[in-house]
């Protein structure tokens, strides 16, 4: 039998780069060659992304463009876009929404016996759909989905209509999948969901609870969270970072808007006050934590007194670096609704909130200049070796030093996205 050859696309979030390797994985087993979604193939994934207009479209885009390379392939399109879409004119040949992509195999096969359109939106359940990674190829860090859904509903997202309700990955499943990535020699793991701190909200436990588990472990050299709100920074969770070294010192910490006004007009669940009471409970436990955000600027109805509040307070929180987001409109969504910003001045909003980002981030990295870091080898070219260390510092260390192997260094220079260092 010949394989057929699968390319797949995956746009979007760390949940959706987890769930394609699983997909990968799965379809390597079921005797699918696995391709470039560059070369011609007779399989086409797209794993969408929904988060804004501009997601939606090029999830469309890249649906025109495998069509186009081969007429005769199989479109599989997934996830996000599928979920929330009216658009009924893609030239589509399997629809599948986000919790349904492990029938993935089942659904190709249908498909080539019937060869008739099939559509697979998510039914209305809670359930965690069942993946499990065995490997990660590729990569140095491995990361694990251990939730999905998100039930917060800010007023310029349109993911809880996409992804539906929380729900958790079983505690003993998420255990043995992090057990099974140790075995085959990662050494950092990395947590991710659509709303990570969320976990276990749905079957009776919690995230705190979680992470005691997965420190026990020996073999974990790492423990990484993708992403966490700071409402979910509990006293418990907060407890489990302080006594566990394993848990990294690098915390992505979205802010959103550093104007309590915005705040309530984005629907979050916190001020700015209870942000910087949480921030400062975790600097107290952590010396150097590296907290990183998200901020999005020229929000409906955001002024030139709100930004400047969010850049007043941006430098007061000293983040390590700030992921800017030109506010994007997503039609479905409250936001969209509002009195929108001129596009010239989010765009001059954005790159003044970059500068403040570029500023603290050569202030976090100094505070490195002549101390010793570890790094965890990612990439050898040779006559030098790159990697990060824990609290999330792009090092490149001198000399050649073997992928997947910790390297004590000290750093001797910073640039604007490095930092250079020594082996000792």
């Amino acid at each position: 039998m010949i394989k057929m050859k699968v390319g797949i696309c995956t746009l979007g979030c760390k949940v959706n780069t987890y769930e394609s390797e699983y997909i990968e994985q799965e379809l390597k087993k079921s005797g699918y060659q696995i391709a470039s979604f560059t070369d011609l193939c007779d399989v086409y994934i797209i794993n969408t992304c929904t988060v804004t207009n501009q997601a939606d479209a090029k999830s469309r885009k890249m649906i025109n463009r495998f069509r186009k390379t081969n007429p005769d392939s199989c479109i599989v399109a997934m996830g996000c876009f599928v979920e929330t879409s009216t658009d009924d004119n893609l030239d589509i040949d399997i629809l599948i929404g986000n919790r349904r992509k492990s029938e993935l195999i089942s659904l190709l096969d249908e498909f080539f016996t019937n060869k008739s359109k099939i559509v697979a939106k998510s039914e209305e359940k809670v359930n965690f759909e069942n993946m499990y990674l065995e490997n990660f190829e590729g990569r140095t860090r491995a990361f694990v989905k251990i939730q999905d859904g998100c039930e917060n509903f800010c007023s310029y997202c349109i993911i809880p209509y996409a992804r539906g309700k929380c729900s958790s990955k079983p505690l003993p499943v998420v255990i043995e999948e992090v057990k099974t990535l140790l075995n085959k020699g990662y050494q950092e793991i990395v947590l991710t969901g659509i709303h990570t701190g969320n976990y276990g909200v749905d079957i009776n436990t919690n995230f705190a609870t979680l992470l005691k588990e997965l420190v026990k472990l020996d073999k974990l050299k790492r423990l990484r969270i993708s992403s966490i709100e700071v409402t979910e920074l509990t006293d418990e969770v907060l407890e489990v970072i302080k006594n566990n070294k394993k848990i990294v010192n690098h915390f992505h910490i979205p802010l959103q808007a550093g104007s309590d006004r915005i705040l309530k007009l984005m629907n979050r669940k916190y001020d700015l006050s209870y942000y910087e009471d949480k921030i400062n409970k975790l600097r107290n436990i952590r010396e150097d934590v590296s907290i990183t955000t998200d901020i999005i600027v020229g929000f409906p109805n955001e002024t030139d007194d709100d930004f400047n509040e969010t850049l007043t307070n941006a430098k007061k929180f000293k983040f390590a670096k700030i992921h800017v987001f030109p506010y994007s409109i997503r039609s479905g969504t409250v936001a969209a609704t509002m009195e929108q910003v001129d596009g010239n001045i989010k765009k001059e909003r954005a790159r003044q909130l970059l500068k403040v980002s570029s500023s603290l981030k050569e202030e976090y990295q100094a505070k490195f200049i002549g101390k010793e870091v570890e790094v965890l080898i990612e990439k050898d070219n040779e006559d030098i070796s790159f990697g990060h260390t824990d609290n999330y510092l792009a090092v490149k260390v001198k000399g050649s030093h073997k992928q997947n192997t910790f390297v004590k260094a000290k750093i001797f220079a910073i640039d604007k996205e490095n930092c250079f260092a020594m082996e000792v």
